[in-house]
Order: C-alpha cells, then structure tokens, then sequence
C-alpha cells in the first residue's frame, strides 16, 4: 500500500472509507474538530447526522449495526459526551451489536492531570465493550482501526471504543493504510452435524429457539426451509421476533416479557432444545428459571458464534460454535425419513401462539392490543418496528407480528429512551420504508429531543406514544410488592401532539381504537415526522391475565 503525508484526522477517515462506512452519528465537539474537518472532504461518500444529545446518537449508531451487520458509527466529545453516549455501549454490548464509538481526547500533553473534561476511557468502558484503546501515534491509525472493525464483528459482535486525543488528529504522518477486514465465517463440521442428526432423530418433543447475531434475510429462509421440512416449533429469543416469519405454522411464539405461560410450559416438556444464535439470557429463561443450572434436564444443542459464550451458563451436551446462519444453512437441504413423529406437537404449540395474540376484550375505549393489531394490518409487511422499554412494549411485541428480517429493532438490555433514536436509524438506512416507533411516555421523553434530528434530515419515522401517565412497568412493580403505597411513578406529560407540531412534525391525540387508523393515514400522508398520542387507560398496567 502506498505511503503519503496526512493529518491524523485524514488517515482516520481513509481508514472509515476502506472499511466501508457510509452514516456516522454525532454530537460535535471541540476535541475531534480535527476528524469533522476530515469529514467534510468527504461528505458526499459519508453522510453525518448530527443528533441533539449523545445518548441518541449512541442508539441510533447501535441501531444501524442491528440493521446492516456492520459497525454502526459514533462520534463524540470526551467526559459528558463520552459518559452520556456510554447507553448506547451498554445496549450494543448485551445485544451484540457491532459498534464503533469515537471519542475526542484532551491533547497528549495534558493526559494524566485531570485536564478539562478528562477521562480514562480504557477504565470507564472496560464493562461495555470488546475493547477499548487510545491512540497515541497517528502512524498506528491503520493498525488500530482495522483492529477495531474486526473486533467488533468478530464471534458475538459487540462495540469497541478509539479515544483520539486532539493533537494527535492534527499531527502530520506518513504511513500506508491498511486492507478492509475480512471476517472468518465457520461452517459446522461433519462430526457435528452427524451427531446433530442423531440427536433429532431420537427426540420426541424438540423445540428450535432462534436468535442472536449475524442474521439475515436468506437465513431466515434457510431456517424456514429446515423447519417446514422437520416440523420443528420454532421459538424466538427476547427481541428477535423476525427471525421468522410469524405467520409460520411452524412458529410458536417470543420468549421475553410477553411469552404465554402455555410456552413456558412446553419448554420444559421440551426432550431437545436446538439453540440457534440465543445466549439463553435471563429474559429468554424466565429468570433462569425455564432451564436447571448447570445442566438442563432436556437435550441441549447450542449455536453460538463465540466460544467464550457457549457453557457459560448451561452445560450443552452439543455445544457448536458457529453463527446460526452457517448451521441454518448447512440444516436447509436436510430431509427426514419419515413424517416427524411429533408434528402434532408442533401444530400444538402454533395454535397455542394463534391464541396467544388474538385481542383481548377490554373495557376501555383504547384497546392497546387492538390497536398494535390496526398497525401491523395497515403497515406493509417490510415495515420496521422499534420500541424502547415499558410495560408498553410487551403490548407491541405480543400483538404485533413480524414477517421479514430485519423488522424489529429493540434493545434487549431493556434501555428506554432507544425507540425513537432507533427509528431514525433505520429511516436512515431503508428510506423508502415505512418505520414506526412505539414509545410509553416516559420512554419517549427520554429522546423526545431528536424529534429535532428527524425533521432536520427529513427523517419520516412515525412514534405512537402510549400515554398513561406513569413510569407503568416500575408501577407495576410497585403495586405487586407495596400494594397502596405508590410514590415516585407518576408523570405529568405535555400534550405530545402539540409538542410534535412544535418541532415541525405532525402531531394528533387519539382516544379509542377506531381513531387509531384513519390517524395514521394521515399521518403517513403528511410526509413528516409524526407523533399519534394514545391516551390509554391507566389502570391496565401489564398483561398479566390477558
């Protein structure tokens, strides 16, 4: 590769354009005015968005690594930036998500003196990311970003933060760039799969349950394939829903907040689980509780892409590390002797799913399950859906159904304030989609300010706000465990449409069902950015006896 004098900030930005970025996610500030100058240069091949606080910039780039596989790509100032940027590490980190954060550094000679807005990024995100480094030398930019790039895609993908001091970024060097990284991709070995068979062949009652990185359209596909074929009932992981299409007979619900208690119950019947993707986190489990520690009673195959992940908590009798793609793959062409002996068991388990998510009647005159229905039936099927977290979201996951991936965005660490950023994202990269937010009212004004971003970019996302006046999930909570003695979980809210219209968006109120959907008409109509306000009835906290 050839050598040739550069800025600092100018060898960074050639080293984001051979790995492939395109959007990068930012608040400015004045320790990385280097690498925004770099930026301009090239503001026809990168396109910026510069969001309104550093915490939407963090989910948006997270968002955008959920959505596309690569590293999503955020920029930020040191101390308070980096600080409030850290949700979205930690979303990325418990999710999988690739993520590349940049963070501005004081300049070299002031490191270690508590400097104007200094912190040691090494130590503050040991815990939320894959690794963590500060570059010293601008020569060793190359080396340092491919690293990174690999990092954070490599096995469970995760995120990875580069601190930049400032003077460094404007210091001249004369060093070749690197080559874009190439990720290893390993298939499942004959052994493995030979005793996979043998292990289907014996069962009874085997479950799938998906999830996890490295998804894709043609691997949801490939496991549709595999499952028809076998007559498999299919379960999908907390938050990962578009794994298949859920109008398959072969699926059988969402593990997380809002699985049936019928579910449940069928994985413990279970004889074989096939884990595809699935970390088996405390959501998915029920608090640990679906599965014993450290060997589960049923036959455990688990796919993981990283080694390190798998027997971390239940010993699985096939532990495979390979990604769920690759084995889905290898299982599509897959065909069995017979007609499974358990296909009754799969019909079962779909019609337990097909009663699962019929509506409800409620006395109220917004019918939450109803209307999530109203959304999926008049919204396109390559609709994206995110949510950030409430007891409104166990409403949308329940209710709504996913038939392509990628088609739900939602943080599995359980963030709020992510829906919105999240929407923006994913208009970012699928303009020409319909994109839809559900957001509780607490979770909303958590993001509420980058409504800004979305009228600034033309970002057309619609965000539905459940509107109940409470923080409801720890109300919950609360009632549960101190029944009578509520404090602390009560909001008083704006008027959200007016507060929509404030921003350049439009902005209605709806109060019963049958309003929901010429509002959304209207609302896809107008071209804009849109917040639907759904004053709800208080007194439905949670779906508990639903």
């Amino acid at each position: 590769m050839s050598s040739f004098s550069r800025s600092g900030a100018q060898v960074l930005v050639d080293q984001l354009l051979l790995h492939g970025v395109d959007t990068a996610f930012c608040v400015p500030g004045e320790s990385y005015l280097a690498l925004l100058d770099a930026l301009h240069d090239v503001s026809d091949r990168i396109r910026l968005i510069t969001c309104r606080h550093e915490a939407g910039a963090a989910n948006m780039a997270e968002a955008y690594g959920k959505l596309t596989g690569k590293p999503g790509l955020c920029l930020v100032t040191r101390g308070p930036g980096a600080t409030q940027a850290s949700v979205g590490l930690h979303t990325a980190f418990q999710d999988s998500t690739p993520l590349l954060l940049l963070v501005g550094q004081v300049q070299r000679e002031a490191l270690g003196r508590e400097a104007f807005q200094e912190v040691r990024h090494e130590n503050l995100f040991q815990e939320v990311s894959k690794w963590t480094q500060e570059i010293q030398d601008p020569q060793r930019l190359p080396e340092f970003l491919a690293r990174a790039f690999h990092v954070a895609q490599a096995g469970r993908p995760g995120p990875v933060v580069l601190a930049l001091p400032q003077d460094m970024l404007t210091e001249s060097c004369t060093v070749a760039d690197a080559r874009p990284v190439r990720q290893t991709a390993p298939e499942p070995g004959v052994a493995v799969l030979r005793e996979l068979r043998e292990r289907l062949d014996a069962a009874q009652r085997p479950m799938l349950i998906v999830g996890g990185p490295h998804w894709s359209e043609a691997a949801r596909e490939n496991l549709e394939q595999f499952a028809s074929r076998w007559k498999l009932p299919v379960a999908t992981s907390f938050r990962c829903q578009d794994r298949i299409d859920n109008r398959h007979p072969c699926y059988a619900g969402e593990l997380g907040t809002s699985a049936s208690a019928r579910l449940n119950q069928r994985i413990q019947e279970a004889d074989l689980l096939l884990v595809l993707g699935a970390r088996l986190g405390e959501m998915t489990t029920q608090g640990y509780t679906l599965l014993q520690i450290p060997v589960p009673e049923q036959t455990l195959v688990q796919v993981h892409p990283d080694p390190d992940e798998l027997n971390t908590v239940y010993q699985a009798d096939l532990p495979v590390a390979v990604s769920a793609p690759s084995m889905v793959a290898a299982l599509a062409s897959w065909r069995p002797d017979s007609t499974p002996v358990w296909q009754p068991w799969q019909e079962e388990l779909h019609q337990d799913y097909q009663a699962h998510v019929a509506v409800p009647e409620l006395e109220t005159p917004l019918n939450l399950a109803a209307a999530v229905q109203t959304l999926r039936k008049q919204l396109p099927a390559d609709t994206i859906f995110t949510n950030g977290a409430g007891n409104y979201a166990a409403w949308a996951n329940r209710f709504s159904q996913f038939f392509q991936y990628p088609t739900q965005v939602a943080p599995t660490s359980g963030a709020m304030g992510y829906g919105l950023p999240a929407a923006l994202a994913a208009k970012v990269c699928h303009p020409d989609r319909a994109v839809v937010c559900f957001a509780g009212d607490g979770c909303f004004l958590m993001a509420a300010n980058e409504l800004a971003t979305a009228v600034q970019y033309d970002l057309a996302v619609v965000v539905v706000v459940v509107n109940n006046g409470m923080y409801g999930t720890i109300r919950a909570h609360q009632e549960r465990h101190y029944p009578g003695r509520v404090h602390g979980t009560s909001l008083r809210n704006p008027d959200f449409a007016a507060l929509a219209t404030a921003f350049g968006a439009h902005g209605e109120v709806v109060s019963a069902t049958e309003e929901l959907a010429p509002a959304l008409q209207r609302a896809l109509d107008s071209g804009k950015p849109a917040v639907l306000e759904l004053r709800f009835e208080p007194s439905i906290l949670s779906l508990k006896g639903i």
